[in-house]
């Protein structure tokens, strides 16, 4: 899983729905700091050499003059009233203040450019994402058991491009997007967000935010814009999962009991808490696996199956592997195993 996952910072393929140029006004602020330093450099340079131009009737330049001059000059107006009369104050205008004036609107120029150009391929990778995304995973909460939830989606075979991460943390989401997933900064409890997310067209809604409440709050959004797509919630407090479960959630984990459960057994039984944990991390050793029977399996008990049989599901109820209920395999069951990855 390491591997795999190591893998996935070396190519960025994510897209952003809010928040990942540089802000404009940084953008904007960085330039004219240059541009300031650009026209202070040509400042200082006509100041040494002020005896070599003439204002008018008079010869020499105050530190004013010289300001105005250099922003006259970096800006292209030029309205004449100050020229260089001497040989060197030609030469420096040549050699010199020509090579800053071109410097200074290039400055002005490329902060346009940049924030149009940077603008302009953001907004076309997120129409190009729109009008292609179907059949995704939404992700609500970039924390840590989000990003447990996103790497056992990748170990089962879900493209990177096919899950869509919901945080509102900006930082959260540029992480994200590093990772070459696609991000939305903003609360998953709101309408707008999810709608961003088109949740109308996600095939599985994970959330895995960081308090139940919010969680309630993430599962009610999602039930009434989707009412048919399968929803998985994380619960910290036991008592809260009914209450989940009456959201909409068709699957809801409590994580502080599970915990808690597996904590106990340490003790006592500390191999069977070794072999939970191989079970619930993919890729390695045992691995947990749905699918359904094969042709080839038609018939026969779950117990002849290669595969360690837990649990067949057959026509929406799901019987333990021990059920005499199961006797052999038809077509369309759906059966949990156990293999080794």
């Amino acid at each position: 899983m390491g591997s795999e996952w190591t893998g996935m910072e070396n190519e960025h393929t994510g897209v952003a729905l809010a928040h990942v140029e540089e802000s404009p006004v940084r953008q904007v602020y960085r330039r004219v700091v240059f541009a300031a330093g650009v026209l202070l450099l040509t400042v200082g340079v006509i100041y040494l050499d002020r005896d070599g131009y003439r204002d008018g009737d008079d010869v020499g330049l105050t530190l004013l003059d010289s300001f105005y001059y250099a922003t006259v000059t970096l800006s292209t107006t030029g309205y004449g009233d100050i020229t260089p009369i001497t040989p060197t104050a030609r030469l420096v205008n040549i050699l010199l203040i020509t090579p800053l004036r071109i410097t200074f609107l290039l400055i002005l120029i490329g902060t346009t450019l940049e924030a149009l150009t940077a603008r302009s391929r953001e907004e076309f990778r997120i129409r190009r994402w729109r009008s292609r995304v179907r059949q995704h995973v939404i992700v609500c909460g970039y924390g840590t058991k989000g990003r447990s939830a996103i790497r056992s989606l990748q170990a089962n075979g879900t493209p990177l491009e096919q899950i869509v991460v919901v945080d509102p943390e900006a930082r959260a989401i540029e992480e994200a997007n590093s990772l070459g997933l696609h991000g939305i900064v903003g609360d998953a409890g709101r309408t707008e967000v999810l709608r961003r997310a088109h949740v109308e067209r996600a095939r599985a809604v994970i959330v895995a935010a960081n308090r139940d409440d919010a969680a309630v709050l993430i599962t009610l959004t999602v039930r009434q814009l989707n009412p048919s797509v399968p929803i998985t919630t994380s619960v910290r407090e036991e008592e809260n999962a009914n209450l989940l479960r009456q959201s909409g959630a068709n699957m809801v984990i409590t994580t502080s009991a599970t915990s808690g459960r597996l904590l106990g057994l340490s003790t006592d039984a500390p191999r069977v808490v070794a072999v939970v944990e191989d079970l619930v991390t993919g890729g390695q050793g045992l691995d947990l696996h749905q699918r359904t029977v094969t042709s080839s399996e038609v018939g026969l008990g779950p117990r002849s199956l290669r595969d360690i049989v837990l649990s067949v599901t057959r026509g929406g109820r799901t019987l333990r592997f021990d059920d005499p209920l199961i006797g052999t395999l038809q077509p369309e069951d759906v059966l949990v195993v156990v293999r080794s990855h």
